[in-house]
């Protein structure tokens, strides 16, 4: 079904980065200030404007404060699609892993209440966005 057939979901691509740092993934609580999924655990992400890769490295500096320098790119994976019926749209998600290279500290935006870093296995103990898990899953082996 095509985005523009009537009854079906739009298609919206968004970047999802998980931060890597000493076997630990990065896990941020969205905050009231965004749009959709208040409350739930997520990684960096965002809507693609243009390019996915140039948005990553975008999201990952808004949201955290670390510059494309910090990290480094380990694997972008699969695409991962999830139908959303509740806000009527199809996530296309880009998902990417980096490397946290340098050690600063995080820096959250007013989009997160909070972070923490936990151990991948741990992912399932957290209320997440829909389709987390699985996006970790297409470029981490847990």
């Amino acid at each position: 079904m095509s985005a523009d057939t009537p009854g079906s979901l739009q298609a919206k691509h968004v970047v999802t980065c998980f931060l890597l740092r000493n076997s630990s993934i990065l896990l941020l609580k969205r905050s009231q200030h965004v749009s959709t999924f208040k409350g739930k655990w997520a990684a960096v992400s965002g809507y693609i404007e243009a390019d996915a890769d140039r948005q990553s490295l975008v999201e990952i500096e808004e949201e955290t404060g670390l510059l494309p320098t910090d990290i480094t790119l380990i694997k972008k994976g699969e695409l991962i699609e999830v139908e959303d019926i509740q806000n009527g749209v199809r996530w296309v998600v880009h998902p990417y892993l980096y490397k946290v290279i340098k050690d600063k500290p995080v820096r959250i935006n007013r989009e997160h209440d909070e972070f923490r870093w936990i151990k991948p296995a741990e992912l399932g103990i957290f209320e997440t966005v829909p389709g987390l898990s699985e996006a970790l899953s297409s470029v981490l082996t847990i």
